[in-house]
């Protein structure tokens, strides 16, 4: 059996630089740090237009966001979903380029944004105005949901605008969001849920002393742990067939005075649980405060929910994805939920079907993120085809 894959596309056709690796360049070029945009939705706006969609401005607080579609007959609603905002530089001194001006070096494009998600929001466009131009008369409808809030508290972006849509009965069947889902090579993962986050403030109370007499002080520090140990070896559950087992992780932990002879009279600390379905909240926070008050912790403790876990059942979205992927690279990606919140945690809960599809992960979030340039147009063909294998018209 030949198993040989077929050629990735390349960046460069005829010498000449592809329109969508063009349209990531412009877009990595605006220092859009969470929540700014600086112009990025302007440019995917105006190209949309021109393509015949109708576009809706959505500005919450600080936050830009957009809803557009195209098309009007009874039908199918595909949805293209994504953020404009990048998150901060970082130490510029170890960047080895300018991270808002991209650069090329062996086969990579170097950038803050390059991974985590211009090239995939510039694939979107790109593949929906080859799409829409080969099938002006596709069935059923396109739309874009983008934000600049998702670096950010997430509150005035993605969540606000799915809220806006549910409120007035607007209907998505199918989401893709381009996240960077990819681990190894393009098109290897494709994610169909994530894990629930929940997150909490802890502060313990002590007795502020002099260290030579402790027993005139109670140290916050030793009386949480014991409790730690426990929190941090527990087996919280296996997981589910399609996710990981739910973490603890401690964040953050500050306590004392700087002084080398004072016993601190407080510890602060926050930590996270990534939470599979097997999980409730309620069973969470009782296992959580029943270990700290065990062990004699006196303290205060605040709740934050960033996200509920959410599931797609393999079915009609993922297959045409896959199927999609496969037309690319010759083979057919795994099914995960790992990694960290997306904005998918937001839409799913309207009753859509959500995949998220992007390139390589491996430098998100870091100094020189980077992405392989081939990966680029590789990504629009295998967004092309997603909307080719849901939208086209079957004769």
């Amino acid at each position: 059996m030949d198993n040989a894959q077929p050629p990735l596309p390349s960046a460069y056709s005829d010498g000449e630089m592809s329109a969508t690796l063009e349209l990531t360049r412009d877009l990595m070029t605006r220092r859009s740090v969470t929540p700014a945009d600086e112009g990025c939705q302007e440019v995917m706006t105006r190209r949309l237009r021109a393509a015949g969609f109708e576009v809706e401005p959505l500005r919450y607080g600080s936050v830009e966001n957009f809803w557009a579609h195209r098309g009007h007959e009874p039908g199918p609603v595909f949805c293209f979903a994504g953020h404009t905002d990048v998150v901060p530089t970082g130490p510029l001194e170890e960047w080895r380029s300018d991270p808002f001006v991209p650069a090329e070096r062996d086969g990579m494009l170097y950038g803050r944004g390059a991974a985590d998600m211009k090239s995939g929001l510039a694939a979107m466009i790109t593949a929906t105005e080859e799409f829409v131009a080969a099938h002006p008369a596709h069935r059923g409808r396109i739309a874009f949901l983008i934000t600049s809030d998702e670096e950010g508290p997430s509150v005035d972006g993605t969540k606000r605008v799915a809220e806006a849509l549910a409120a007035r009965a607007e209907r998505i069947d199918w989401c893709l969001v381009g996240e960077p889902s990819s681990e190894v090579s393009i098109g290897d993962t494709i994610k169909i849920g994530r894990r629930g986050s929940f997150s909490g403030r802890l502060t313990v109370h002590g007795v502020q002393g002099h260290v030579a007499y402790p027993h005139l002080a109670e140290n916050p520090v030793h009386k949480l742990a014991p409790a730690l140990a426990e929190l941090t070896s527990r087996v919280w559950d296996q997981g589910t067939e399609h996710f990981e087992p739910t973490s603890f992780q401690v964040s953050n932990l500050n306590a004392g005075t700087g002084a080398p002879n004072v016993i601190p009279g407080e510890l602060k600390a926050r930590f996270n649980l990534r939470y599979s379905p097997a999980q409730s909240l309620e069973g969470l926070k009782e296992t959580v405060e029943g270990i700290l008050r065990k062990h004699g912790v006196r303290f205060t403790l605040e709740w934050y929910l960033s996200g509920e876990p959410f599931y797609t059942t393999p079915g009609t979205l993922s297959e045409a994805v896959g199927a999609a992927i496969e037309a690319v690279t010759g083979g057919r990606p795994k099914m995960s939920t790992g990694g960290g919140t997306s904005d998918g945690r937001f839409i799913a809960p309207m009753g859509v079907q959500v995949v998220e599809l992007g390139v390589v992960n491996a430098s998100i979030h870091k100094v020189n993120e980077c992405v392989r340039i081939t990966d680029i147009d590789a990504l629009h063909r295998m967004y092309f085809n997603v909307l080719k294998n849901l939208l086209s018209r079957k004769s």
